[in-house]
């Protein structure tokens, strides 16, 4: 590295720990290690135009991140747009993006532009990139090669300048091996990766998110009796492991607000998978917990008699018993996805997604 490399990288960390990071970020809420070095990330590449990917389970900012970093980009004067991947049938989503010319399919009556066109100067934000399909992949990659793409029905090239942010709650690299990710894709667009901690690695903001969602509803729903935590709530607050993140706590705090109707809440407005979750950890080791499970769990003991000489595949044995877990939890709960994701510990995320992949559903 050159000496005028090393003199610029140590401006930009002098920069970054100069910068008043509350006022920078006003949208991100929470003073721990963990965000604290997201949002240095953020402020280091906002000025670059190259691809970013956000990874990050469900619920933990991600959009909220990739607006930040278009906020503090040179291009912040420019549009901003966001799309949903997975929310949007592949004929439509191609459309969405692409635009399309008059007659280029049933029911297009007029030429229309796409998000790409529509963004041009500014940036596009890809959410649940790992759920586009293939056959867009290949497209959207030459739109990160060579800033060109065509409308549907026609064989005109359009130039774009755009920046693309990619975001996934998935592991795009496994998604690679299964064959449902290119490869090529994702080395471009993870040009400047930004990993968002779970909420449960950043447990020093966990009480001033909830604060600052509980002050919202207040001045929404609870103006003439606010509502105010006690000791125990934060407690249980601290205790559980948001497997829903950020969007979890904030749905949690809205609905203990509206059903307590104001003053102070309390233990016994907390939800069952909060109280539920603390008394699972508070359940001494002599305590039989099949005695709690909604599901029972194996109490057989494995032996070399149980291994074949020929051998086995031990990972399709497990998604075989993960498979009839799932099809037990579907059935106890009359389908009913939320509720079976919450009695097999998953993120509904993950669960519809193993349903869909497996052909369970």
């Amino acid at each position: 590295m050159s000496f005028q490399m090393k003199n610029e990288n140590s401006m930009i960390n002098q920069n970054i720990e100069n910068v008043n990071l509350k006022r920078t970020f006003p949208e991100i809420i929470g003073n721990s290690s963990a965000i604290k070095k997201i949002m240095s990330a953020i402020i280091k590449i906002a000025k670059c135009d190259a691809a970013v990917l956000i990874s990050g389970e469900s619920g933990t900012g991600k959009e909220l991140a990739a607006a930040a970093l278009h906020r503090l980009s040179s291009r912040r004067d420019k549009s901003f747009i966001a799309l949903n991947c997975s929310a949007i049938p592949e004929q439509l989503l191609e459309a969405e993006l692409f635009g399309h010319e008059k007659g280029a399919f049933t029911g297009a009556d007029k030429k229309r532009e796409g998000l790409l066109e529509a963004a041009n100067g500014g940036c596009i934000f890809l959410d649940e990139i790992g759920d586009m399909p293939l056959s867009l992949q290949a497209k959207l990659l030459r739109v990160l090669q060579q800033k060109q793409f065509t409308r549907l029905g026609s064989n005109s090239v359009i130039n774009t300048d755009i920046r693309i942010i990619a975001a996934t709650h998935v592991n795009l690299r496994k998604a690679i091996e299964e064959g449902r990710f290119r490869q090529d894709l994702y080395y471009r667009l993870n040009v400047l990766p930004i990993d968002l901690p779970p909420l449960r690695a950043r447990a020093d903001d966990i009480e001033p998110l909830a604060q600052t969602f509980l002050q919202s509803c207040n001045r929404i729903h609870m103006t003439h009796n606010p509502c105010f935590f006690n000791e125990e709530v934060l407690k249980g607050f601290a205790q559980y492991n948001w497997p829903g993140n950020i969007r979890e706590l904030q749905n949690v705090v809205e609905r203990m607000a509206v059903y307590a109707g104001g003053g102070a809440l309390t233990k016994e407005h907390l939800p069952h998978e909060i109280t539920d979750y603390a008394l699972d950890k508070s359940t001494p080791p002599n305590t039989n917990p099949s005695e709690r499970l909604t599901l029972s769990t194996p109490q057989h003991t494995i032996s070399t008699e149980d291994l074949p000489s020929e051998g086995f595949s031990l990972s399709q044995h497990i998604e075989e018993l993960e498979n009839q877990y799932i099809l037990a939890a579907l059935s106890k709960t009359n389908n009913n996805k939320n509720q079976a994701a919450k009695l097999l510990g998953l993120n509904r995320t993950t669960l519809v997604e193993k349903i869909k992949r497996r052909n369970l559903g």
